[in-house]
């Protein structure tokens, strides 16, 4: 079992990955939070140990986990980054070395792979989190307040679009079609889609989809719908594509009283990828301009001036790794639990057999997963 830093001093988080997810969010939210310090980043590939040590010069550098298991007592938490078929083993072989999880979306590539870990790590009383940083979205974080403040009534459909436009492959293991590698959109961006959807209107009890292979030479679903209905009663519509032509709205929300209607994405990802970094001192952190707000209203389109804008709240992204830090300590709750994504998993593996026989999924309602 490692010890835990204590006496003010800041958590030692080893990175394992340091592509796309550690470089762009992870390793910069880990370094804004404080009680945090990138100690550790996993990664062989020389090119991708250069840009980290430009940004960040006292890290450290291993070539494989399995380095990091021999000095567990130095480290304090660690967070996975890596390829989607490496989680569950990386995972199991950090929690077996006493050290507190922070894993990537998604978890695992089944529901039953998801339960085990966390089943593993209330064994060894240790924290299991998922990275689902878009409930940390500034429109998601808006639509909740939204909905807890009554604006929209009884909301009946809720429709999310994750879309892009890239008529070419990019290339690399989310664009596979090997089963082991878990990639293809409705694992990627479906994991934001419907983590979004379970948080805000609960557990489903079906679920339908359409899932297709629009670009030529793709191997794995690039352009996917899932229906889900929840146990309330709320049916959400979501979209995940990367080959939209005409992108549509990211909400529309529909309730008794109103709905909600918000274009464009959260700007925090950009941000990030331009090398912009949140700190106590960074003014308009995840702020949009007020162009950009959605409108809430009934009777008329927002695109013909219906409806009153609505300020979106800023989004906040380091508000995870926050509550990730109190959890470790001891002084807070789990801000994404592993239970809660393996009941995601159950929707995309229903979305996954719906769209493979053409057939509408029943679930059961696991309630109890969606609050645990």
């Amino acid at each position: 079992m490692t010890g835990i830093t204590t006496h003010g001093s800041p958590l030692r988080v080893g990175l394992v990955g340091y592509g796309l997810a550690g470089s762009v969010f992870h390793a910069p939210l880990i370094a804004a939070t404080e009680g945090l310090v990138l100690d550790t980043v996993v990664t062989s590939n020389e090119e991708r140990r250069a840009q980290a040590r430009a940004e960040f010069p006292d890290v450290r550098f291993a070539a494989s986990p399995d380095e990091l298991w021999g000095r567990a007592d130095e480290l304090d938490l660690i967070v996975i980054a890596s390829p989607n078929k490496t989680h569950v083993p990386v995972a199991t072989a950090a929690l077996k070395a006493g050290l507190p999880v922070v894993v990537d979306k998604p978890i695992a590539g089944t529901a039953a792979e998801a339960r085990e870990l966390a089943a593993l790590a209330e064994e060894r009383g240790l924290l299991l989190s998922v990275f689902q940083n878009r409930r940390w979205d500034n429109d998601f974080l808006t639509l909740a307040r939204l909905i807890e403040d009554g604006e929209l009534g009884d909301v009946q459909r809720f429709e999310s679009r994750f879309e892009r436009w890239r008529p070419q492959l990019k290339g690399g293991w989310r664009e596979s079609g090997d089963p082991q590698e878990i990639g293809g959109l409705l694992y990627d961006l479906g994991s934001h889609v419907v983590d979004q959807a379970l948080v805000l209107f609960g557990p489903a009890v079906q679920v339908y989809a359409e899932s297709d292979v629009r670009r030529p030479g793709a191997a794995t679903d690039d352009d996917t719908f899932l229906a889900i209905t929840h146990a309330n009663g709320v049916r959400s519509h979501l979209y995940v594509s990367a080959t939209t032509a005409q992108l549509g709205p990211r909400f529309r929300v529909l309730g008794s009283r109103a709905g909600y209607v918000k274009y464009g994405l959260d700007p925090q990802e950009a941000s990030l990828r331009e090398g912009h970094r949140p700190s106590a001192t960074a003014i308009g952190w995840g702020e949009e301009p007020e162009e950009l707000w959605g409108r809430l209203g009934a009777g008329e389109s927002p695109l013909t001036g219906g409806g009153t804008p609505v300020r979106t709240l800023p989004g906040d992204y380091p508000a995870y790794y926050a509550a990730v830090a109190d959890a470790v300590r001891g002084k807070g709750e789990n801000p994404v639990t592993a239970l809660q994504a393996a009941a995601a998993l159950d929707v995309l593996e229903a979305a996954r057999r719906s769209a493979r026989e053409g057939i509408t999924v029943s679930l059961s309602t696991a309630s109890e997963e969606q609050s645990a």
